[in-house]
């Protein structure tokens, strides 16, 4: 009945889901049972040198890209050379979601700060003008003379939204998506959480030798967020585009870092909150 778990699974490289059976109530009275799809949730632990540093709830699909870009929007890399490996935990009581992450020798982790940092923004957040200097510190504000057109930047929710195979299936995923100067989608991540999602895509960038994506836009199925424009930061994406409102901090983010930000993306429309002579007629 409604309670059913799992009657199957599917796996592979995308997004995860699940099916389950449900009761379906409609407007005559009839209950009907019917197979329902789910998008999979479970803890991902990211363990660096066997250390832990993070635990996550996530979608299963790509969780090397999402380790990678957390630990690249986390500062604890910057090349792809100083990343030797990232491979299951065959350690740990739950291997199918612990992650193991081998770094050359040399490359030093703060792991006090890692910790404390993670801890906080999973539970009370960031904020604030010293937020914003914090990370620029580390990601200075972007440079780019990039300059796309209204046209192409509107057609992106529909190329996105075509893409999006495992929320097609469960309508309960969010979704990240990188594309060109002329709106060719380069890659596109589901997830449970939007920063996850985020942290999929700039991770494929960072695996396959792409960054900086200096001369690319983000888009993102929900709202925009400080984390949100932070994590572009951190790749160098001028662009970053979301189908739903801008926090107020994403905004000032954005406007400190060089980095032009749209909100509400549907239709014909957009919101430009920040550098808008990078979007031309």
């Amino acid at each position: 009945m409604a309670n059913k778990r799992k009657s199957s699974t599917s796996s592979g490289q995308g997004a995860q889901t699940r099916t389950t059976q449900i009761v379906r109530l409609v407007a005559d009275g009839k209950r009907l049972t019917r197979a329902d799809t789910l998008a999979v949730e479970e803890p991902l632990e990211i363990r660096v040198r066997g250390r832990s540093v993070a635990v996550t709830m996530r979608t299963p699909g790509h969780d090397r890209e999402l380790a990678a870009g957390f630990l690249l929007t986390e500062r604890i890399i910057r090349e792809r050379k100083q990343l030797v490996d990232i491979a299951t935990c065959s350690a740990s009581l739950e291997p199918q979601n612990t992650l193991n992450v081998f770094l050359r020798s040399g490359v030093e982790v703060d792991f006090a700060r890692l910790t404390r940092h993670v801890f906080a923004t999973s539970s009370c957040g960031l904020c604030g003008k010293a937020s914003i200097e914090s990370v620029q510190q580390h990601f200075p504000p972007v440079n780019s003379t990039i300059t796309i057109s209204a046209r192409t930047i509107l057609r992106l929710p529909a190329l996105m939204k075509r893409a999006q195979r495992a929320f097609a299936k469960t309508g309960g995923l969010h979704a990240a998506a990188i594309f060109d100067a002329r709106g060719n989608l380069i890659v596109l991540r589901e997830d449970v959480g939007r920063h996850n999602a985020v942290d999929k895509v700039l991770g494929y960038g960072f695996l396959e030798g792409k960054l900086p994506f200096d001369s690319h836009i983000l888009l993102v199925s929900g709202r925009a967020s400080f984390e949100i424009t932070q994590k572009a930061l951190a790749a160098r994406i001028p662009i970053v585009c979301a189908v739903s409102a801008p926090s107020s901090l994403a905004v000032e983010f954005a406007r400190e870092s060089g980095q032009t930000l749209v909100g509400f993306l549907r239709d014909k429309e957009m919101n430009i909150y920040s550098f808008p002579e990078r979007i031309t007629a």
